[in-house]
């Protein structure tokens, strides 16, 4: 089973969200722990995964050999790949 890490970026982004879209994106996250590879998929041209929850995108990297994932950050779909 994987363990998951959060970032201080996705904690500030998750907190302006409204309380049942929060537990949405944490139980979808706790639902990926035992095989992320079949929830997450890679995006072109990067090394980090995305997950998708309705209108929202959680941006997260995966350690294979650690057992771990970094969740980076979360945001609506229009804005989240922007940089």
């Amino acid at each position: 089973m994987y363990d998951v890490i959060f970032s201080k970026k996705f904690e500030q982004q998750l907190k302006k969200l409204e309380k049942g879209l929060q537990q949405r994106i944490t139980s979808g996250i706790e639902r990926t722990r035992i095989r992320p590879h079949s929830y997450f998929q890679r995006l072109v041209g990067m090394e980090t995964y995305r997950l998708r929850i309705g209108d929202y995108r959680i941006i997260a990297d995966l350690d294979g050999e650690k057992l771990v994932i970094l969740v980076l950050e979360v945001g609506h779909r229009k804005n989240v790949y922007k940089n």
